[in-house]
């Protein structure tokens, strides 16, 4: 099996050319010469405080280097994948933090034997170079029932020892001041993995084999395998798993959590989850930790200490109090802390009420005028049209569509004939139109339902009791037709209904100018227009509609939904000739 494939240039060159990326995305960081270290680029504003300097392998971006920035880290030192940084790298860090003039310079650091010895190594060589240095270590795991001599390790809880320490470092409290407040923090902070996938480090296999379908629990951020191997089960199952085993008393590394108690939650993607997933599980956390009693004071959900592109998680909780979530809240510059919430999860009504859209123009009652009468007539005789001309429609949507314009059709004009046998015709033919527009939106489906609604809709403000003459109809029409055009995004010679309905609207046009007499023989050459142009779209090759997709020379019938409009049109004309 080949190692996964990685978006890379060189395994050689990826760690530094990450951090390039990083820094120089991000005005507030830089970068050391010769060492692997980002720091703040503002090295002078720590004249004074303390300075907190982290750091550990590379892979697990954007920790931590993303957490650089007025409020966290001063600095951080990246090793490569997944290896402890050198020595001297994190020597000179220090030493740059010092001479900054930086009161005192905390090093946090997760509990691996390498970062320990290494970061332990540098601290002493910085105390004989007389710099007040201390050490805090991360070790917030809850894997392990019975923790071996190692300890626990250092997980993504370690973040929020850089946050907190950040904002103290920034109020200026003193380097024992600090320690002491993160020993005590760290008592209540928890961590624990599942992942459903390994990873592997750039050249190399992945790190542990799992078949598809198994989920391991309690891993850590490099690949070594868990505690325990189980089949996928759905997210809030395998949520509540987690939770079990963080608060089991009778783990030795068990987090202890009492109803009543306020967290903070760290939902963090170990690198290939989906978005979308993340907020599932970041939902079944939530309500996972309320159904017991605990408050979610704030949630953080996202990337926050991968690795690299492990399909899995950890959850992180933080015990808190007014005072560490003023802390937690404080104000940073570093480019990958998220934007949260400074209001309590828990307890706030989320739930809004959607507006009453209750009232439909094809409900309401409406009271018949002097049109109502030709109206109905006009009506009745295009649903006639559409039902006679079904299969027609049908046969030439086969063609080139789905098959099912003349059912979309006949749908619309069954749906009109039921609402006329039960309703009076208003007589304002604006309100008609809307009332059409409601049923064909409801009723008729698809697209077409959505271009003759637009339609209607458009056009329903242009003609009103007062005003529906022959002019104000043109302009409805046209109107209607711009709607189309607008949202459809099709034109005239797309071989659509727009080929039948725009040379009709602009011979309608003629309307606004015509003396009453010269109506009907304007009304007549535009159907005729129509019929034409429903014809011709037997040559067109289609640009928009389902039929763009169909290759052209087996679309050799006219557009069915200019066939359609053409109908229309027509049955307009007999209705009008009957009433004359």
């Amino acid at each position: 099996m080949e190692p996964h494939r990685k978006l890379i240039n060189s395994v050689d060159s990826c760690v530094d050319e990450a951090l390039g990326g990083l820094v120089r995305a991000s005005g507030g960081l830089s970068l050391m010469k010769g060492h692997r270290v980002v720091l703040r680029s503002d090295l002078d504003r720590l004249r004074g405080k303390v300075a907190l300097l982290s750091g550990g392998g590379s892979g697990h971006e954007p920790a931590h280097g993303g957490y650089v920035g007025a409020g966290m880290l001063s600095a951080a030192v990246a090793g490569g994948v997944f290896a402890s940084p050198p020595p001297a790298s994190i020597l000179a860090a220090i030493l740059s933090l010092h001479n900054a003039g930086a009161s005192g310079v905390l090093l946090i650091v997760k509990n691996y034997t390498g970062d320990r010895l290494n970061f332990g190594l540098a601290a002493e060589q910085a105390r004989n170079h007389g710099v007040a240095v201390d050490m805090v270590i991360v070790a917030e795991d809850c894997a392990f029932d019975r923790p071996s001599k190692a300890g626990r390790r250092g997980l993504c809880g370690t973040i929020f020892i850089h946050k907190l320490a950040g904002a103290m470092a920034e109020e200026g409290c003193a380097l024992d001041q600090v320690v002491s407040m993160l020993t005590d923090v760290l008592k209540g902070i928890g961590t624990l993995g599942v992942s459903l996938s390994p990873c592997s480090v750039p050249g190399c296999l992945p790190s542990f084999d799992l078949p598809p379908g198994d989920m391991e629990l309690g891993l850590g951020i490099h690949g070594e395998p868990g505690i325990k191997r189980s089949k996928v089960a759905s997210a809030d199952e395998v949520v509540k798993t987690m939770i079990d085993h963080m608060t089991n008393p009778n783990s030795q590394s068990h987090l202890p959590l009492k109803p009543g108690d306020s967290v903070v939650l760290c939902v963090n993607n170990l690198g290939a989850l989906s978005s979308l997933e993340m907020a599932v599980v970041t939902r079944a956390a939530i309500i996972c930790l309320e159904s017991r009693g605990l408050v979610v004071a704030r949630v953080m959900s996202g990337s926050f200490m991968t690795s690299l592109e492990m399909a899995g998680l950890s959850l992180t909780f933080m015990r808190t109090k007014p005072e560490i979530l003023r802390l937690f809240d404080a104000k940073t510059s570093a480019p990958a802390w998220p934007n949260v919430s400074s209001v309590c999860v828990s307890g706030r009504g989320f739930i809004k009420d959607p507006p009453d859209m209750s009232t439909r123009p094809q409900d309401d009652t409406y009271s018949e005028g002097p049109l109502s009468l030709v109206m109905r007539r006009t009506l009745e005789r295009i649903c006639s049209v559409l039902l006679e001309k079904q299969e027609e429609l049908n046969s030439l949507d086969r063609a080139a569509g789905d098959g099912d314009c003349g059912n979309t059709h006949a749908q619309a004009a069954k749906a009109i004939q039921e609402w006329l046998q039960d309703h009076v015709v208003p007589g304002c033919p604006g309100q008609l139109l809307s009332v059409l527009a409601g049923l064909v939106q409801t009723k008729m489906g698809g697209s077409s339902g959505a271009l003759y609604s637009l339609f209607l809709t458009a056009a329903a403000g242009h003609v009103t009791e007062g005003q529906s003459d022959a002019a104000a109809w043109a302009s409805a029409v046209h109107a209607g037709t711009q709607a189309m055009r607008r949202y459809g995004g099709a034109d005239p010679g797309d071989r659509t209904m727009l080929d039948a309905l725009c040379p009709a609207v602009d011979e309608l046009q003629k309307l606004t100018t015509a003396a009453p007499s010269g109506h009907m023989a304007v009304l007549q050459t535009a159907v005729q227009r129509a019929d034409v142009g429903a014809e011709a779209t037997r040559d067109l090759t289609a640009k928009a509609g389902r039929a763009s997709y169909i290759a052209a020379e087996r679309v050799n019938q006219p557009d069915p939904g200019a066939v359609a409009v053409a109908a229309i049109f027509k049955a307009v004309l007999e209705a009008l000739k009957e009433q004359k």
